[in-house]
Formats: C-alpha cells, sequence, structure tokens
C-alpha cells in the first residue's frame, strides 16, 4: 500500500513538472482562451488615419503596409475606398504588393460602399454600422429591423465575390444585450468569417470584456475580432482580456494612433502576449522590428514615441536605484519581466545620479577597464552621490570622477629630496649647530 502510494505522488510529480504553468499565461479554466493562437489586425492606415495629426501619402502608406508585413502582422486594414478618390487609388495599390498580410478594407454596412469595396482587390470587407441607442438615435437613425435587413444584403454580396466578410456593431459595450446577441447570431447563421465587438468609446473594463465574449462565444459558430479604444485607458488589458474569454483577433494601430486616444497599441500588447504566450509570440512576429516600425509611423505623424512606452520608450528598460542595479547586475529578472534582447535592444544601468550604489559604480568602473578594489569602489561611490546631491550628473561626470580617484590613488606621493643642510641637527633658534659653533 505504502510504495503503491509513494509511486503514485512520484508519478504525479513528474507529470506536473512535464506540464509546467506559465504562472503570467491564460487561467487554465479557460478554455475557450486563445492566448496562445491569436491574430492581429493592423488599422494603421485605417483608424490610423483618423489620428489628428495623420496624413499618409500614397508612397509613406505603401512604406508602412510593407513594414506591417515584415513584422508579421495577420491583416493590414485600409480606409473605406469611398472615404475619397485617393483612398479608393491607395487601397488598390497596396492590394497589388503581394504582401503575406490580408487587406482588408473597412466600410459602412451599405450596399454602395459594399460594391466600390469588392472592387479593389481586398481580400476582405470589414462592415460596421452602430448598434447602441445613441448612435441608433444621433448617427445613422435606423433601428434594429434595419440594421439586419441591410447586414445580411450586404453580408451575401460579399461572399459571393469569394472574399472574406466581417460584421461588427459599433459602441457595442453601450448597445442592447439581446439587441447585439440577435443581430451577432443572424449573421453567424449566414456565414460570416467574424464577428466584431467594438468598445468604440473606451468605456469597457475587463470584467464587461470577458462577460460579453464569453456570452456571445455561446452565440456564433465563427471567429470574434475585437477593437478597444483607449480613453479610460483599459484598451491593452480589455484585448488580453477578450483572447482569454475566446476572442481570436484583435485590432491594433502603430503606438496605438488613431480617433482621440487611439486604440490597442501593437507594442504594448506585443509586450503583454510575450510574457503570456512567448513561444508563441515569438516564433510568429520580428519583434526586433517594433522599434523600426514605431519610428516610422512618429516620424509620418510628427509625434515623440513617448517615454514610458511599452518597450521602446527611453527608459523602457533603464534601472536607476542602486538596489534595483545590484539585482539586475546578478539576475535581470530580479526587475525585468520582459527581455530588452527579445527586442532587439539592451537594458541600461542608469548610475550617474545620487540613488546609484556602488555595485552599478564597479560595474562602471570594469566598462572602464580601471582596477580599484570594493573598498575603493565604495568611496568612490560616496564622492558620486555627494556631487549627485549638488547638481544632475551625466555620465561624463561620473566618468571624470571615477578616472581622478584612479589616477589620485595609483599615484605615489613624492616626497622632497634631502640636503646635507637637511640633515644637520639644529640649535633652539632654528640654525644649524654646527655653523653656531664655528662663529663662536
Amino acid at each position: 500500500m505504502s510504495n503503491n502510494f509513494e509511486f503514485e505522488k512520484v508519478h504525479e510529480s513528474e507529470a506536473l513538472a512535464k506540464h509546467q504553468v506559465n504562472p503570467y499565461g491564460p487561467n487554465p479554466s479557460d478554455f475557450l482562451s486563445n492566448v496562445n493562437n491569436f491574430q492581429l489586425i493592423d488599422s494603421t492606415l485605417r483608424e490610423g488615419e483618423q489620428f489628428a495629426n495623420s496624413f499618409f501619402s500614397t508612397e509613406k502608406k505603401i512604406e508602412i503596409a510593407k513594414a506591417l508585413d515584415d513584422f508579421g502582422v495577420d491583416y493590414i486594414e485600409l480606409t473605406s475606398p469611398v472615404a475619397s478618390e485617393q483612398s479608393r487609388k491607395d487601397c488598390e495599390a497596396i492590394c497589388k504588393l503581394g504582401l503575406k498580410a490580408k487587406i482588408l478594407t473597412h466600410i459602412r454596412c451599405h450596399m454602395d460602399d459594399a460594391k466600390v469595396a469588392v472592387e479593389t482587390g481586398v481580400d476582405g470587407v470589414d462592415v460596421v454600422i452602430g448598434t447602441s441607442k445613441f448612435l441608433r438615435q444621433y448617427s445613422h437613425g435606423k433601428d434594429m429591423n434595419y440594421i439586419a435587413k441591410s447586414a445580411i444584403e450586404v453580408i451575401e454580396f460579399v461572399k459571393s465575390k469569394g472574399i472574406e466578410i466581417r460584421f461588427s456593431s459599433e459602441d457595442s459595450f453601450r448597445s442592447d444585450l439581446v439587441d447585439l446577441l440577435n443581430i451577432y447570431k443572424t449573421v453567424s447563421k449566414i456565414g460570416v468569417n467574424r464577428v466584431g465587438i467594438a468598445d468604440t468609446v473606451g468605456c469597457a473594463n475587463p470584467r464587461q470584456v470577458y462577460e460579453l465574449v464569453r456570452t456571445l462565444k455561446s452565440v456564433v459558430n465563427c471567429d470574434i475580432e475585437c477593437h478597444f479604444h483607449n480613453d479610460t485607458g483599459c484598451a491593452i488589458a480589455n484585448a488580453y482580456t477578450a483572447l482569454e474569454a475566446g476572442a481570436r483577433l484583435i485590432d491594433v494601430c502603430v503606438l496605438g494612433i488613431g480617433e482621440r486616444n487611439g486604440i490597442v497599441p501593437i507594442g504594448g500588447l506585443m509586450a503583454r502576449m510575450i510574457v503570456a504566450a512567448p513561444e508563441y509570440v515569438k516564433s510568429k512576429y520580428k519583434l526586433h522590428k517594433i522599434r523600426d516600425l514605431e519610428v516610422l509611423v512618429a516620424d509620418a505623424v510628427q509625434v515623440n514615441i513617448p517615454f514610458n512606452n511599452p518597450i521602446t520608450g527611453f527608459c523602457a528598460f533603464t534601472h536607476k536605484a542602486g538596489i534595483h542595479a545590484k539585482a539586475i547586475l546578478a539576475n535581470p529578472s530580479t526587475y525585468e519581466i520582459l527581455d530588452p534582447h527579445d527586442f532587439g535592444l539592451k537594458r541600461y544601468i542608469h548610475f550617474a545620479n545620487r540613488l546609484t550604489g556602488w555595485n552599478a559604480i564597479k560595474s562602471r568602473v570594469d566598462q572602464l577597464n580601471l582596477n580599484l578594489t570594493d573598498p575603493q569602489i565604495k568611496e568612490v561611490t560616496a564622492k558620486i552621490k555627494k556631487m549627485g546631491d549638488i547638481r544632475p550628473l551625466n555620465i561624463d561626470d561620473v566618468d571624470s570622477i571615477i578616472k581622478d580617484f584612479h589616477i589620485e590613488i595609483n599615484t605615489p606621493a613624492l616626497t622632497p629630496r634631502k640636503t646635507k643642510a637637511d640633515e644637520e641637527p639644529l640649535d633652539l633658534a632654528g640654525e644649524p649647530a654646527a655653523k653656531k659653533a664655528k662663529k663662536e
């Protein structure tokens, strides 16, 4: 009996070790989770065009589309071809590039828009119509019966052209739940590739997102796409929660640019997802391209990359406090959940300040190829901290203090050479005794 019990314990331990759970990954109870199987729909060239500073020339759109494709996004969404004549021409031009990513365009739930969209060469059409009482009353003025009828007509037409079709409600989280489920159930039955949920005003929180996606998952038999605005700062958290609940596709933009505060930033979502699904993310996306992608778009819309931007903010991998620096030098995982090398970047120990510790200064001493003992490093660290209390320091300041200290302790003290007179005894008046005796 005892032997059998011991065998079962060993067998159970081996099984647990074999199936080690990522503590930052999806909850095992979320059996519908797509955290390890999600797709990105980049909307920089659609939602991003609605950003206040945006104006993309055809050449710039093509450059951005190629960069997104190189990074590895699954879909690239473009502005509706009925928005302007140039928008239609740009859509056609990008469709002819032969990119790996599928090209989508975003249109109103209207046959006139659909007829133009399918002629541009896109791989799919994203159809949207407002379903909240606000939009039904103050935007298009249509009731749910009209919405359902229009949706069926547009969807069947697009499907007849052999391309993908997505139907999305707009302002989903302020729409009546029964209305939402009815329209989604209707479009799912006629065979859309996916349905979309849109937090158009950024009002939703993660709990609401989880509940709506899980409920919708039980009604439709197609993929679920989610579009989250960031007005209340929950876009990334909402996107991750949606994937946990069973959504498969997330709309993103480079730097999150878009209407008002924009939507889910592609870099920020990658930071979240590499922690939750490292193997999937590293194998699918060229993470080292994120910085170049963000610089490209930031320059195009004339903004700076925020200092606290996930991954690419200038201090994203900078460690300043002495306690932090000591631990990071010993094991980076102590204060980093992300490895900068995964993104083609490096960490930086910020040692030029009054908060620095001697371990950080020791690292700098080694970089300068100087030889100081630990007590000496502690002594020079005290000098640096003292100067840091007086004024801001830069690297050159600290290097000068270290180098001057090194020279000081390694320069032998010079003693004046003794003369014969120096060796003669002096009398009480300070004169050489021998000379005084001769005078007498």
